[in-house]
């Protein structure tokens, strides 16, 4: 029998300039796409959960192109080192070829797979993929992470700079894909694992040169189309970064580019720092005294503060999930600062939401709200809900739209005033950071 390839696809699902599957047919035959539904990652999800939806479609659109030269997707589910046990047992592995992956858990189940690989005997390659620089790509000079995104940023110029430009034309050598066999599948519809279609209608992305050029102008103003909802697409590798990346920095606004390099900067963050999951990356703010309240965190949550452009952020996100870049930061500070709950109550619940969840942004950008993170906003600096709306949506397109009712008598009123909050945010914050 002749032993199988295994491209083992995660948050890379795509065929153009895939590292992985580019090496993986350059170097070696009979070559099987696989993806994994993992137990471990599913059982904390909803059974309708928009992002199990997306994956699939996603999945299942690499099939069809697959087929189209001969092959498939073989789609599993259960432990990855289980997964990795049958196959050997079925079909036989030459070798297992990843992308790799820098969240924890990630890192950790990358680990064991590659150990179970070396004990058979299987060649096991992971390769850069998902970001133009990784863990220890961008150093200071002293050889230490950055903790501060401006000289960060002007360091990853430099060194983008100094790549080879990116070939959009490189080929890959299908002809060496392992031949289509329908009695391997056993994974044909989101029923098999457990889940069901989402009633969430993903919006299409805008790349458009317009886009990226106007992007500064706009981005920030909720009730425009100024945005680009790259983002979910970013998380599971349904574009390839480098594409990407060489359009931004071609146009003439970077400030598209720019957050692309926070991307990177918080996955270096994470990849250094990984404690901060759910302990501050400045330590003394584990010291403040959240309130955490939760029938507060419940009106929170369902949006009904009372606070017209927080409420609409928080609707936006349970209907569709998606929340403006602008009114996450407002959501997020409203949370912290104004309720006084921690904010690890806050990343858990968009995590669960958000279409476009990454670990590393979701975690530094809830410790920047708080206070707590690298690169911070200080705690001093407090949103006010109402002055936002007359900065940000002074024609009330967004809250309009997802909020209808904020004009009705039955519209609640604001559950706490915004003056006391902000004294009171400040108090308990001194005291705690100064104990």
């Amino acid at each position: 029998m002749t032993k199988t390839t295994i491209v083992w696809l995660r948050r890379d699902l795509r065929l153009e300039d895939n590292t992985a599957l580019r090496n993986a047919l350059a170097e070696e035959k009979n070559v099987q796409l696989l993806f994994i539904f993992d137990p471990a990652i599913l059982d904390r999800l909803e059974k309708d959960d928009a992002r199990v939806s997306f994956i699939f479609e996603q999945l299942r659109a690499i099939d069809e192109k697959v087929q189209e030269k001969g092959s498939s997707v073989l789609i599993r589910f259960g432990a990855p080192n289980d997964v990795f046990s049958e196959l050997q047992q079925e079909i036989g592995l030459h070798s297992i070829y990843i992308n790799h992956d820098y969240e924890p858990y990630a890192i950790e189940r990358d680990r064991q797979i590659e150990e179970w690989a070396a004990q058979h005997e299987i060649q096991f390659n992971s390769y850069k993929d998902q970001v133009i620089f990784e863990k220890n790509d961008v150093l200071k000079d002293d050889g230490k992470p950055y903790v501060v995104f401006t000289p960060y940023k002007r360091k990853w110029i430099q060194h983008f700079e100094s790549l080879p430009k990116y070939n959009q034309n490189q080929e890959c050598n299908w002809s060496n894909l392992r031949p289509l066999n329908v009695a391997e599948h056993k994974i044909s519809s989101l029923k098999d694992i457990g889940f069901e279609p989402t009633k969430i209608a993903l919006q299409e992305f805008d790349l458009s040169s317009a886009l990226i050029e106007n992007y500064e102008a706009k981005r920030n103003f909720p009730g425009q189309n100024g945005t680009s909802r790259i983002g979910v697409h970013l998380r599971f590798g349904t574009i390839s970064i480098r594409k990407l990346v060489q359009k931004a920095y071609a146009a003439n606004n970077h400030t598209f580019l720019s957050e692309l390099i926070w991307r990177e900067f918080f996955m270096q963050i994470l990849w250094h720092f990984p404690h901060t999951i759910n302990q501050s990356f400045k330590p003394k703010y584990d010291r403040i005294q959240w309130n955490n309240n939760s029938e507060d965190f419940e009106r929170w949550k369902s949006g009904t503060t009372g606070y017209p452009l927080v409420d609409a952020g928080m609707r936006e996100l349970n209907t569709s999930g998606y929340m403006h870049n602008r009114v996450r930061m407002l959501c997020a500070s409203f949370l912290c600062k104004h309720l006084l709950i921690d904010w690890r109550w806050g990343e858990a619940y968009f995590a669960s939401k958000l279409l476009d969840f990454e670990l590393a942004s979701n975690v530094g950008n809830w410790q920047w709200a708080a206070g707590s993170g690298v690169d911070a906003a200080p705690y001093f600096r407090i949103f006010n809900p109402e002055s936002q709306i007359k900065k940000f949506d002074q024609r009330l397109a967004y809250i309009s739209k997802w909020v209808p009712d904020f004009q009705e008598l039955t519209y609640p009123q604001p559950m706490v005033e915004h003056k006391w909050a902000r004294e009171r945010c400040l108090k308990v914050y001194k005291e705690s950071l100064e104990s």
